[in-house]
């Protein structure tokens, strides 16, 4: 792809779905991991919808138009449509149906033809989309080095095009409403630079992706000793980030523990190291958004929020706190009364101007 104007995954997603709402099919660029099908996904279940992923890479053309069979009870050849796409029964179970045609640009050209008429007319052969069926399409860029095929022109012009790029803020919304571990958003948040570090030109198998600090998160637990967790880091995100990352996490061990603050029983913090300063804001927004959802009784609930926003203005300096604030108030749109908090007239009153902004 030529130099192109790009979007943020926030900006990707109203594209997306002001694109449902005409159904017009729209295509997602960009470099690998940084979370195209992630992207989709999450619109769709947000919608109540259904997505079906189609890896159109791993496909030949008759698994998109279907195969001939002779039809004995017409005399005549017939076709079998294929099993994949959502039939009339099917899609009438749900709001909206998202086809997701994945690696478009990465099958091979007689895949690319068979998709031509389906994603132009919706329908191929005998076989017609229903109505409350949308399409998205993605892809990587001819540039990421990546199994592609060059689109023809007459299939690029059926799409509305976004390249996407990485952006933190986009990536920080999503990673703390799906509880990415509290010591990758924490030294993320630290270290925004290292959330992506793909070089097309680079021989190393391990990278930084959004997608691989995501395996980041799930490899971390307590059972694991120390060397296997480097040698599996290492291997996901590469040997100098693996490094970084776990001199990070074990000072964010001795941080204190976010449950003990939240209750009232440590009011100061020992540990100045910044970046895991970063994990315990993020360790107490979880707990406090568990709370909530452990329907917690109310007056325990500010009682907790209250030691939050005493702790925050103690202890740490403007960009935590407004993180912590934001990410409790903005993002998990937590239920703090100011009539019930003790602090807030003081943090409202230090803090308040840099999380509208923040939030703008």
């Amino acid at each position: 792809m030529s130099e192109s104007r790009t979007v943020t995954s926030l900006q990707a997603k109203k594209s997306l779905l002001k694109a449902f709402q005409v159904k017009r099919p729209l295509f997602l660029w960009g470099p690998p991991g940084i979370g195209k099908s992630e992207l989709v996904e999450g619109i769709t279940n947000d919608l109540n919808g259904l997505m079906i992923d189609l890896r159109l890479g791993q496909m030949e053309p008759t698994d998109i138009r279907g195969i001939p069979f002779y039809n004995k009870d017409i005399g005549k050849m017939d076709w079998a449509p294929p099993v994949e796409l959502p039939d009339e029964e099917t899609a009438a179970q749900y709001p909206i149906v998202v086809l997701f045609l994945d690696e478009l640009n990465s099958a091979a050209p007689s895949v690319q033809s068979a998709a031509y008429q389906l994603i132009l007319n919706r329908r191929i052969g005998k076989y017609k989309l229903p109505d409350n069926v949308v399409m998205v399409a993605a892809g990587n860029r001819e540039s990421d080095k990546g199994v592609t095929y060059r689109m023809p022109t007459p299939l690029a012009n059926r799409f509305i095009h976004q390249e996407m790029k990485v952006d933190f803020a986009s990536w920080l919304e999503w990673a703390v409403n799906n509880r990415v571990h509290k010591d990758v958003v924490g030294y993320l948040s630290f270290a925004k630079q290292d959330l992506y570090d793909f070089d097309a030109k680079s021989a190393s198998r391990a990278f930084a992706t959004p997608r691989s600090w995501t395996f980041v998160s799930q490899l971390l637990d307590d059972a694991s000793d120390d060397d296997t967790t480097m040698n599996l880091i290492a291997g996901t995100v590469g040997e100098g980030l693996a490094v970084k990352f776990m001199a990070h996490k074990k000072v964010a061990g001795r941080m204190p523990n976010p449950t003990d603050i939240l209750n009232g029983k440590v009011k100061d913090l020992n540990v100045k190291e910044v970046s895991a300063m970063y994990s315990l804001v993020i360790s107490m927004c979880y707990e406090l958004k568990g709370a909530v959802e452990n329907k917690v009784e109310d007056k325990k609930f500010h009682e907790m929020a209250d030691n939050f926003l005493g702790y925050m203005m103690k202890n740490f300096e403007t960009e935590l706190t407004v993180m912590g604030a934001r990410i409790a108030l903005t993002t998990y749109d937590l239920p703090f009364l100011p009539t019930k908090l003790k602090n807030f007239d003081e943090f409202h009153q230090r803090f308040g101007k840099y999380i509208l902004q923040a939030s703008a």
